[in-house]
């Protein structure tokens, strides 16, 4: 779901009670209760197109590639991956592999992505 920094902000207040806008927020079906329901739907990515557009002008990217790193990074989350509560070798891991699937992607899908950096 692609949402505004004022939704993404009541989101990420409401659901993990940090009061400010964030680039992306994932919300795992496959953990908690409800689990295995479904084992087929990972779960939710919800990213804000403002803070994914603001992001992309400081990178100097474009905002499709920005919004395509950004889904990488929150599928990832729904897969386990975790920079944040993890260890610091942990979120190496996941770095390497969102850069791994991100090449992939430019390579692959999209190479007009390629040359860009994220």
């Amino acid at each position: 779901m692609i949402v505004d920094d004022e939704q993404i902000q009541e989101i990420n207040r409401d659901y993990l009670q940090r009061d400010k806008p964030t680039n992306v927020i994932s919300f795992a079906q496959q953990e908690g209760e409800g689990a295995g329901i479904c084992p087929e739907l990972l779960g939710d990515v919800v990213i804000s197109a403002d803070t994914a557009a603001r992001d992309a002008a400081e990178a100097g990217t474009t905002f499709f590639s920005e919004i395509s790193f950004l889904l990488i990074h929150g599928i990832l989350h729904l897969l386990g991956y975790d920079h944040e509560r993890g260890t610091e070798a942990q979120a190496e891991e996941m770095e390497a592999k969102e850069q791994e699937l991100f090449s992939l992607l430019q390579q692959q899908v999209f190479p007009e992505l390629s040359g860009e950096g994220s």
